[in-house]
């Protein structure tokens, strides 16, 4: 069944290009298919990213995709260098510092797409082997 298949994340922008080149230059994904202006498809690791043109777009108000990170600082500094801003929430058990979120489980970070797709990042705490 499903649990032996990959998963794919949708993603509704209202402009696609503005979405490529964020996805592209800011995120360094690599496009690997497109439909004109309407869609496009991101290859992040060994899963892809549809991005596609809505009218629905900006109107989800949760976390859209997550990326697991082995150090989240590294990877918010480099994103930060290439424009990306951050987003900072109030939630409990988490302190934040800077841009990242530190709580018991690990460190994360939320940043949002030109779509207003809420995108995260996180380094989850590892237990010694």
């Amino acid at each position: 069944m499903l649990g032996t298949r990959n998963a794919v994340a949708n993603l509704a922008v209202s402009d696609l290009n503005r979405a490529r080149r964020f996805y592209g230059d800011n995120l360094g994904l690599k496009q690997i298919d497109s439909e004109g202006d309407d869609f496009a498809v991101f290859r992040s690791g060994d899963s892809d990213i549809n991005v596609y043109r809505s009218e629905f777009a900006g109107t989800n108000e949760a976390t859209a995709v997550t990326w697991n990170v082995d150090d989240l600082d590294a990877e918010v500094s480099a994103l930060r260098s290439k424009g990306v801003t951050f987003e900072h929430y109030d939630l409990p058990g988490l302190e934040v510092r800077g841009d990242v979120h530190v709580g018991e489980e690990g460190k994360m970070a939320w940043f949002k797409d030109p779509g207003g797709n809420i995108l995260h990042v996180v380094e989850t705490v590892r237990e010694p082997a």
